[in-house]
């Protein structure tokens, strides 16, 4: 028995050291076009839209660096479901400080699907002016550059949606492990599918897509009953014959977890969503983490009198991951603080499994406070029994 599990982690050990390389030649190709990256003159009127669902810590400052953009023409739409959502009292007192950029407020009510977001995103398209939309999460922060740098690509018509990676921002040690996982996991795994199936998915955090190519596809309420909103419209815009382009501008991502349970029924949550809407990959990942593996390895050497091998396999799979880490963090999201998240990679990589093996225990999940079941091929409905309790702190628009 001992000797195939020591066979098996070996195996793993394998396979996520070939992820690694994988990662790498992302992480170069990426690290390449942005340094090769021409100055763009291309700045078209764009309408931002803002969905909002509540107040979080630091909204204020997160809404307003979305005011500070460098650019000639924009609007900026919020919509939350209440009129008297904390979340859109904020983004009036913001906006008054901006008299010159055009700004709306917009209610929803009540969804008529089961994904509100996508409900608030339809109402939006509606109000807004111009072709090219820039839709963002809450929790999100940018730089003045943030709209040259995702529109830019739109300069070639094949171009449908642009979306991007982004970094975490955390402040607690829970939160700064989640942070990890945004910044190095997530994005890993984004340059490794862009290289062997290209872009056929968005990252939430940051989707623009042109009007004609989102009404094409079925416009926002095709994604109503699907509960991961971004990975459907990425895919929709590819299906649809458009290119979906990974920008490399990088976005700060704020963490609002700041507790272990909160931290990890949001990841988890994360896990499910890919789950149902991505089987295979996400079935696949149990062979991209290392720590498990090396643990593994580590335990069933010493158990066959082969301390020296153990250890040895055990250093591997831990330099491995502190070597992604940093390779990610540095080179890709440019993260100011990549020797901390490369040093606390390795922890995060073997929490990652223990979510991968909790997104298989049931198919509920507790989404803006509310109750859902998740079902094949993405979809989604109201559950209004209890299921994994996640304070409302953790949640976006």
């Amino acid at each position: 028995m001992m000797n195939f599990l020591l066979v098996l982690s070996i195996i793993g050990i394998l396979t996520s050291t070939m992820y690694a390389l994988l990662v790498t030649i992302g992480a170069v190709r990426l690290a390449r076009r942005r340094r090769a990256l021409p100055p763009s003159s291309f700045a078209p009127p764009v309408s931002l839209l803002k969905p909002l669902h509540g107040s979080e810590p630091e909204l204020e400052a997160h809404l307003e660096s979305f005011f500070e953009q460098d650019y000639p023409e924009f609007e900026v739409i919020f919509c939350a479901r209440s009129d008297q959502d904390p979340g859109l009292e904020i983004a009036r007192r913001v906006a008054a400080r901006y008299p010159k950029i055009r700004s709306r407020f917009l209610c929803s009510g009540n969804p008529p699907y089961a994904n509100a977001k996508a409900w608030s995103l339809e109402r939006m398209q509606s109000a807004a002016a111009h072709r090219f939309f820039v839709v963002s999460d809450s929790d999100v922060s940018v730089t003045p550059g943030y709209l040259r740098a995702v529109i830019a690509p739109f300069v070639d018509v094949r171009v449908g949606m642009v979306t991007c990676l982004y970094r975490g921002v955390g402040g607690s040690f829970w939160s700064r492990l989640e942070a990890v996982g945004m910044s190095i996991e997530m994005s890993a795994g984004v340059l490794v599918a862009e290289m062997l199936e290209g872009m056929k998915f968005a990252l939430g955090p940051t989707m623009v897509v042109r009007r004609d190519c989102l009404e094409g596809a079925g416009g926002f309420r095709a994604l109503g009953p699907y509960h991961a909103d971004d990975f459907m419209l990425g895919n929709m815009i590819a299906a649809s014959g458009h290119e979906v382009v990974l920008s490399t501008h990088t976005i700060d991502h704020h963490v609002l977890n700041s507790s272990f349970l909160p931290s990890a029924l949001h990841q988890i949550r994360w896990m499910k969503s890919t789950r149902f809407s991505r089987p295979k990959g996400h079935f696949g990942t149990a062979l991209t983490f290392s720590m498990p593996y090396g643990l593994l390895a580590a335990g069933a050497a010493v158990a066959l009198h082969r301390p020296l091998v153990g250890g040895l396999l055990l250093f591997w799979s831990w330099a491995s991951r502190v070597t992604l880490g940093a390779l990610v963090g540095r080179l890709v999201v440019e993260e100011p603080t990549w020797v901390r998240s490369a040093l606390l990679y390795p922890l995060r990589d073997l929490l990652g499994a223990g979510y991968w093996v909790a997104s298989y225990v049931s198919n509920q999940v507790r989404w803006r406070g509310e109750g859902y079941k998740l079902l094949r091929d993405g979809f989604m409905r109201n559950e209004p029994q209890p299921a994994e309790r996640e304070p409302k702190a953790v949640l976006t628009a």
